[in-house]
């Protein structure tokens, strides 16, 4: 079921930190040695894996869930790459300060997305048969990691075409993504968004209603031009905000997104 390969203390100079990464190869990145893969970046990556050393029981299962849609020949086999989150994980996939709510939340977005594309992109790139460019080169996270997941679309088109976004937190800083996202990226592009059509929390005093958040984004991108091939949306009736949620949504994800 594919391998994963996880590496402690990779330094990232522009957060003056490090993290925990790990990097999942598909079972035909051993079984093919001259074959290059596409590559998905996902966030909160203790999360990611159905793997022992995970941080939690209930994770994305993403290498589960990828494997069982190559076999049904839905999608070709990717690289996943997932990256742990530090402690301070709202500030780390912030893109822009929150100062509602009971404390401000400073956004260190910007310093993240410069080790994604400055430090680990070319690490991967070296070391493992990759395809690059943007239509094989994707980034994927729920919460504030599909917020982040957006960001990293919207500024970086060069490099991330395919955005997988799970109960992304567009409302963040007073919805500053909408103001942001002003126009077609004219990049080749291909973004995910789902929620739960009626999920609501609240995240130290900010109240987060993702279902019509997500619901409004979508029709922000389509009123910019994306077309139906380009932007998906998924409601799902009772979706909550969690783990085991973002689980039974990512094959669906996965088979739209990364085809």
């Amino acid at each position: 079921m594919g391998h994963v390969q996880i590496i402690r203390d990779f330094p990232s100079p522009p957060e003056g930190s490090a993290r925990t990464i790990r990097i999942y190869t598909p079972d035909a990145y051993e079984q093919d040695p001259n074959r290059q893969f596409p590559v998905l970046y996902m966030h909160d990556g203790q999360n990611v894996f159905a793997h022992p050393e995970s941080a939690r029981f209930e994770t994305w299962c993403a290498n589960t869930a990828l494997e069982q849609l190559v076999r049904e020949q839905r999608i070709v086999p990717w690289i996943i790459v997932g990256v742990d989150h530090r402690e301070q994980r709202l500030n780390d996939y912030s893109p822009w300060n929150e100062n509602r709510g009971h404390h401000a939340h400073p956004g260190w977005g910007e310093s993240y997305a410069r080790f994604l594309v400055e430090n680990l992109r070319p690490f991967v790139e070296q070391n493992y048969r990759v395809r690059t460019g943007p239509q094989w080169t994707g980034t994927m996270g729920s919460s504030l990691g599909g917020l982040i997941s957006l960001y990293l679309g919207m500024s970086r088109p060069d490099v991330f075409g395919r955005i997988g976004a799970l109960s992304p937190t567009v409302m963040w800083a007073q919805s500053e993504i909408f103001r942001r996202w002003e126009r077609h990226t004219q990049r080749w592009t291909r973004i995910y968004l789902d929620a739960g059509a009626d999920e609501y929390i609240e995240v130290d005093g900010v109240p987060l209603d993702y279902g019509r958040g997500t619901r409004a984004f979508y029709e922000h991108l389509r009123h910019l031009g994306y077309a139906d091939w380009e932007v998906k949306l998924v409601l799902e009736p009772g979706g909550q905000h969690h783990e085991k949620d973002w689980q039974r949504r990512l094959p669906g994800a996965m088979s739209w997104l990364l085809s």
